[in-house]
C-alpha cells in the first residue's frame, strides 16, 4: 500500500492520509484532548499527558489526515483529523484489531471520518488483520453508529450504562464487528 493516500472531501478541499510524523503528535495529542474533554465518545475522564497519548494512541500504528501542501483554502498540512490501529488483544487473538478516530470539532461531517474508516479497513487488512472490533461505541454517538453500519460492520453486543457522560447522563456502549477480506 502506498501513502499518502489522497482525496477531495465534500467541501472540496484536498487532503492525504498518511502515517503520523513526529512532529504531528502533538497537534494529536491536543485534539485527541479536546475530544476527550468534550465527554461524548471517548472513556478517558482527563486529558492526557504525553507518556499517557504514547502509550494509548502511538504503541502500533497511527495516522492522519492533513491537507494537501498545495491546497490554499487552509494552511499547508493542517491535521483534520486522525486515527490509531492496533491489534485489540494479544497473542492468539491478535489478528483482530481495534481502532480509534478523531476529527476536528468545527470539520465534522465532511467526510473525513468516513474517508479514515474506509482506509482503515483497506490498511487493516493490508497489515494482516482478519477483522476489527470497536469495544466501546457510545450508544449517542450516531453518527459513529452510521458510519460503521455503512461500511458493514455488525454490532455485537451492548454494555449497559457503560457511560458516564455529562450531568450524570449514562449511556450503553455498542460493540460493533466485521471481519476483513
Amino acid at each position: 500500500m502506498r501513502f499518502p493516500l489522497i482525496k477531495v472531501l465534500k467541501n472540496g478541499v484536498l487532503v492525504e492520509l498518511d502515517y503520523i510524523h513526529p512532529q504531528e503528535q502533538e497537534v494529536v495529542k491536543a485534539l485527541l484532548n479536546v475530544v476527550i474533554v468534550e465527554g461524548k465518545t471517548y472513556p478517558q475522564k482527563q486529558p492526557l499527558s504525553q507518556a499517557e497519548f504514547s502509550t494509548y494512541w502511538l504503541s502500533k500504528d497511527a495516522f492522519v489526515v492533513r491537507t494537501s501542501v498545495v491546497d490554499p483554502t487552509y494552511k499547508p498540512k493542517e491535521i483534520l483529523g486522525a486515527f490509531y490501529l492496533k491489534p485489540n488483544f494479544p497473542g492468539r487473538c491478535c489478528h483482530i484489531c481495534n481502532a480509534g478516530f478523531i476529527v476536528q470539532p468545527g470539520l465534522r461531517g465532511q467526510g473525513i471520518g468516513r474517508f479514515m474508516g474506509e482506509a482503515m479497513l483497506l490498511i487493516a487488512a493490508n497489515l494482516g488483520y482478519e477483522a476489527v472490533m470497536f469495544n466501546l461505541v457510545f450508544e449517542t454517538n450516531i453518527p459513529s453508529i452510521t458510519l460503521w453500519q455503512s461500511l458493514g460492520f455488525e454490532i455485537i453486543g451492548r454494555i449497559p450504562r457503560a457511560a458516564k457522560l455529562e450531568n450524570d447522563q449514562m449511556a450503553d456502549a455498542l460493540m460493533f464487528y466485521r471481519t476483513l477480506p
